[in-house]
């Protein structure tokens, strides 16, 4: 950091950038803290895309952080994309929630109540299915057995 005018500018956007970076239900949050921390290379600012970059549950964070960090000249190895299924045990949740609701219930409907019963599945398949992430989870949706 050159000044004490840059450092206290960095103090007071850090913590709220450190809180979106980490926030488990909302991937577009985390994604948008990682792009923001990337106008600040320090110690601090390493150790958080780091650690998004090792421990995010979607792979477009883990992206965006590891391409700050090599562009810092970090020795940083790049993501590896999670093939199957990345919540373990998701069908038997899934199976859960649709057994929740009643016999003539719509995609909608289920659709709305993962997103209310568990935003942190929702969030990651989002993150990671993008555009697909509607046709993905209908045909997971209609492919379910509620017996």
């Amino acid at each position: 950091m050159e000044n004490n005018e840059t450092q206290q500018e960095f103090a007071e956007v850090y913590e709220q950038l450190k809180v979106a970076a980490n926030r488990t239900s909302d991937w577009k949050a985390r994604l948008a803290a990682v792009n923001d921390l990337g106008a600040w290379k320090n110690q601090q600012t390493i150790d958080l895309l780091t650690h998004r970059l090792n421990n995010d549950t979607v792979y477009a964070v883990q992206e965006a952080a590891y391409r700050k960090l090599q562009e810092w000249g970090e020795n940083v190895q790049p993501p590896v994309r999670k093939e199957g299924e990345l919540v373990k045990g998701l069908t038997k949740i899934l199976v859960r929630i649709k057994k929740s609701l009643p016999a003539d219930h719509t995609y909608n409907d289920f659709r709305e109540k993962l997103h209310k019963m568990r935003v942190d599945i929702y969030d990651v398949y989002e993150g990671d299915k993008g555009a697909e992430f509607d046709q993905w989870l209908e045909q997971k949706w209609a492919s379910l057995s509620t017996r």
